[in-house]
C-alpha cells in the first residue's frame, strides 16, 4: 500500500511517500495511524494528535473508522485552512 504524507505530517516524518505492507490487525484508518505512531520518534511526533489527521483513501476523504481493504493509496494530512 502506498502512503502519501502532506504538509507538516510529511515534514515531521521526513518522507513524502512510502510503500508499506500492513501487519495483521491493521484493518481501519485508525488502526493504521496507531501502527504508524509506533514506528519511531518521527512518526510518533507526526501522529501525536491522531484526531487532527485527515485521511483520503484512493483520493476520497474518509473517517478514521473506514476499512483499508482494497485501498491502493492512503493520504494523510493535517486539517486544511482557508485562504
Amino acid at each position: 500500500m502506498k502512503l502519501a504524507y502532506f504538509a507538516w505530517v510529511r515534514e515531521r516524518i521526513g518522507l513524502a511517500e512510502e510503500e508499506v505492507v500492513l501487519p495483521a490487525g491493521v484493518g481501519t484508518v485508525g488502526d493504521l495511524i496507531a501502527w504508524l505512531k509506533g514506528r519511531g520518534e518521527n512518526y510518533a511526533h507526526a501522529f501525536e494528535s491522531p484526531e487532527t489527521i485527515r485521511v483520503a483513501i484512493d483520493q476520497e476523504h474518509v473517517d478514521h473508522s473506514e476499512p483499508l481493504a482494497g485501498a491502493k493509496e492512503v493520504a494523510l494530512f493535517p486539517p486544511m485552512t482557508g485562504g
